[in-house]
């Protein structure tokens, strides 16, 4: 873990969730104390006045590429883009090299985590050994193992064998356990490169149709139900998998579901110009599908915000199109994008922006102290966002390893101003700190 030591700060004037302004009193890693003209002799003061305070953001969906393709991410980077960003936990996806299959890779990803220091990496195992979808990976190992592990997931590939995902489903039952599938039907996307639409065919590109994310989700909801166990539904893109998912939750399946920023924002039309930036994996959808997920995200079908931040060196996407990688980062940019897209036009509150960016990733991934409300007794890890400034998203606001963005030269409203963690600043007035904790 890192070496800092918790800082003694008095916050004064911060919005909790967007509601009055009060003081806060961090002291020994926790919020000791709350209310309005608090003092305490020695203390940092922050002035927060307009700021508003949000749980520390959980990021369900992280790819950190390490260890194995550190040309794309460490770590290290992607902690350091995640603090910038707000968050002060980041579930670490397992398609790595080697796979995160077994006990000894979860546990070497937590210690780099922890020696990282910027945020707390929590690993998801691998379903399948080597992601190749044939037998289950060591699921009770990692269970068992130091990094807890209580999410697993293939995904970037689907567990497509409905043996494999129904015995998966039954094995994480044993530990409270969650499957969390990247619903991909494999032979309706063969050679796809963007969604299947009127964009697609003037384009003459193959098409991604809907269903094949569809017919997945529709599948594993009954299976799920059949066997009493929770299944979580990665990156939701479509109209259909949010009809979907209502129904489930209605019927009283265990489902939850995500959905990513860029899905709430951005659409297919983009893809016109060829810019690799946009090519994601669920590729960007018609308009009719963001307005879908925001308003299932706004009536609580989806329950969570994650970035599936995805990074890749330069030459993967400055290429031509069909031979570009899939993905987009999206740690520093999530906060700033959900504010634009969900609260100024009047579809979330900050207060169910925490939820659906701390304490329901939290919950979902099964991970206690992290995802806590700003309050006393609670442990100090919390996010400083200012949502008056409006400016252009630039390079200089990514701090990982890799720059595609595509929300490059796009205005964002909004801008983290402090990222504490554990009473650990990362993010001081709106600098990312060479080293946690290390305030001047």
């Amino acid at each position: 873990m890192s070496h800092a030591t918790p800082q003694t700060l008095l916050v004064r004037g911060a919005r909790i969730e967007g509601q009055d302004a009060t003081d806060l009193l961090v002291r020994d890693g926790v919020i000791a104390e709350t209310g309005t003209g608090l003092s305490h002799t020695g203390a940092t003061v922050v002035d927060a006045d307009g700021l508003i305070a949000l749980p520390g953001l959980v990021d369900l969906h992280v790819h950190l590429r390490e260890p194995g393709f550190e040309a794309s991410e460490t770590v290290l980077t992607g902690s350091r883009a995640a603090a910038a960003g707000g968050f002060t936990t980041v579930f670490a996806m397992p398609n790595t090299s080697p796979t995160a299959d077994t006990a000894g890779v979860v546990e070497q990803e937590l210690a780099l985590g922890e020696a990282a220091g910027y945020v707390h990496v929590q690993p998801i195992g691998a379903v399948t050994v080597g992601q190749k979808g044939e037998r289950l990976a060591e699921l009770g190992a990692m269970a068992d193992s130091r990094a807890r592990v209580r999410v697993f997931s293939d995904d970037g590939f689907c567990v497509f064998d409905p043996l494999i995902m129904r015995r998966a489903l039954e094995y994480v039952k044993a530990f409270d356990g969650v499957i969390a599938q990247h619903a991909q039907d494999p032979r309706l996307t063969e050679g796809a490169q963007m969604n299947e639409g009127v964009v697609s065919a003037e384009l003459g590109l193959t098409g991604w149709p809907a269903v094949a994310e569809e017919s997945i989700i529709a599948r594993d909801v009954l299976l799920a139900e059949h066997v009493g166990s929770r299944l979580h539904v990665c990156h939701l893109s479509t109209a259909g998998s949010v009809d979907i998912i209502r129904w489930a939750k209605k019927r009283g399946v265990n489902v939850t579901a995500e959905v990513t920023p860029h899905h709430l924002l951005l659409t297919d039309e983009l893809v016109r110009d060829y810019d690799a930036r946009y090519k994601v994996n669920p590729p960007l959808r018609r308009e009719e599908d963001v307005m879908a997920v925001r308003e299932g995200l706004a009536d609580g079908t989806i329950d969570i915000v994650a970035t599936d931040h995805a990074p890749h060196p330069a030459e993967a996407k400055a290429c031509e199109w069909a031979a570009a990688a899939n993905g987009m980062v999206g740690l520093e940019s999530a906060l700033r994008v959900v504010h634009h897209a969900m609260v100024d036009t009047g579809l979330l509150e900050w207060t169910d922006v925490a939820r659906v960016m701390s304490a329901a990733p939290a919950r979902i991934g099964r991970l206690d102290g992290h995802g806590t409300p700003v309050a006393v007794g609670q442990p100090a890890s919390f996010t400083l966002y200012d949502p008056r400034p409006s400016r252009t998203f630039g390079l200089d606001d990514l701090r990982g390893r890799s720059k595609n963005s595509p929300y490059l030269g796009r205005e964002l409203p909004g801008e983290v101003r402090w990222t504490v963690r554990a009473g650990i600043p990362t993010v001081v007035d709106g600098a990312l700190l060479d080293a946690p904790g290390a305030l001047a």
